[in-house]
């Protein structure tokens, strides 16, 4: 007799409906709240979120997980599961709807209806980025998506099993050890363990390779930016490599144009970094700086990149990259702001006489091998003897 959970579910004929939302509370104790369908706050959600918050993780962070988390509870929603119920089984079933899945497509604020420029597009259809150099999106979930989501779960349900509240096993588990013996079963319960093995559902992911603009493609962009502003954020971006959420949140006494410093918070340690940046930058800042004299409250408090409208707010991350991508837009490119970034670093990398460290601590990488993907093949090793010259064994 064969045992029903087994066989799998025939995931072809599931429909998962799109119920419940990730909303927004703009409370920084609770910065997003996932709801069901019935509008009801999910609990087992929230305590996670708290537990985010009480580790000191920013709005962001809690955002990606909620994510992800909505997505976990649309499918147990589909298969009318409650969440502590649920076995290995369906987190398997879950991963594989999630690698064959259709992504939602979402209708644009200004054609709910699904109207507007885009209306002549089927939902999973791919898209052509003729002008980014890289393949047109698709029309299924990303595998570092899928990834995401298996550790985001995995993580949720060890918080629920470490407080009790959970099942009494994780329906994410980590993958079987080799030669079929038990993992770990030497290790002393008292000593930490040197190292986590991945996830039995996590797919694998292919490294990609930075995604950095050709110079004549960025002359084009930038002199399709309509304003002093938008030619000062680019210019900032593209020449510090900070990341688009780094550099938004910079107030006015952040800048330092004698120094030509700029300092921003950074997302990974939260610490405050000064950041080299071009001349040209500085100029297209204080020409927008003249612009907005006398319009915007004065204050070295005050946020250093503002709307260009009434009642001239604090300009968030969604407006940036609407700038970004109208100037695409009337060039038919697909450049990201987060691909400045990767510009960045791919002019410093090629910079002989910038060594591989300082790139490094430019661009806040933690690791070397990540700043390493910005290094041709044939400069690595002019790169790694000048980063290692500290090194005891490098030569007079």
């Amino acid at each position: 007799m064969v045992n029903e959970e087994h066989i799998p579910r025939v995931l072809s004929e599931l429909v998962v409906p799109p119920s419940g939302a990730l909303k927004t509370t703009g409370n920084p104790f609770e910065p997003y709240r996932l709801v069901d369908g019935a509008g009801e706050t999910v609990g087992p959600a929230a305590a996670f979120f708290a537990e985010l918050v009480a580790r000191g993780r920013p709005a962001t962070t809690l955002r990606s997980y909620g994510m992800d988390l909505l997505r976990w509870f649309r499918f147990l929603s589909a298969l009318e599961m409650v969440w502590d119920q649920a076995t290995q089984v369906e987190a398997r079933d879950f991963c594989r709807w999630l690698q064959v899945a259709l992504k939602p497509v979402r209708p644009h604020w200004r054609y709910p209806d699904g109207g507007g420029p885009d209306s002549d597009v089927t939902p999973g259809a791919e898209r052509e980025n003729p002008g980014r150099g890289k393949a047109p999106d698709g029309d299924r979930y990303a595998a570092v998506t899928v990834a995401h989501c298996e550790s985001v779960l995995r993580g949720f349900y060890d918080f629920h099993l470490e407080a009790g509240t959970g099942p009494m096993l994780n329906p994410f588990p980590l993958a079987r050890a080799r030669g079929g013996t038990q993992a770990r079963a030497h290790h002393n319960p008292m000593e930490p363990f040197a190292g986590q093995r991945r996830g039995r559902y996590r797919p694998k992911i292919v490294t990609r390779a930075p995604r950095a603009i050709p110079d004549d493609q960025f002359d084009q962009l930038f002199a399709r930016l309509g304003s002093h502003r938008d030619r000062a954020l680019v210019a900032f971006w593209v020449s510090t490599g900070a990341r688009a959420s780094e550099l938004l949140g910079a107030t006015v006494a952040d800048v330092d144009p004698g120094q030509q410093l700029i300092t921003v918070l950074r997302k990974g340690t939260g610490a405050l970094q000064p950041l080299p940046a071009a001349p040209d930058a500085f100029l297209w800042l204080r020409l927008y700086q003249a612009q907005v004299s006398g319009l915007v409250p004065p204050g070295r408090d005050e946020p250093l990149w503002r709307t260009l409208r009434r009642p001239f707010r604090a300009l968030n991350y969604d407006a940036a990259r609407a700038m970004f991508d109208r100037a695409n837009a009337s060039l038919g490119t697909d450049w990201s702001l987060h691909d400045l970034r990767h510009t960045a670093a791919y002019r410093m990398a090629q910079d002989p006489k910038m060594p591989l460290t300082d790139v490094q601590w430019v661009l806040g990488h933690a690791f070397l091998s990540t700043t390493q993907r910005y290094f041709k093949p044939g400069d690595r090793g002019r790169d790694c003897r000048s980063a290692c010259l500290s090194c005891p064994a490098a030569p007079a």
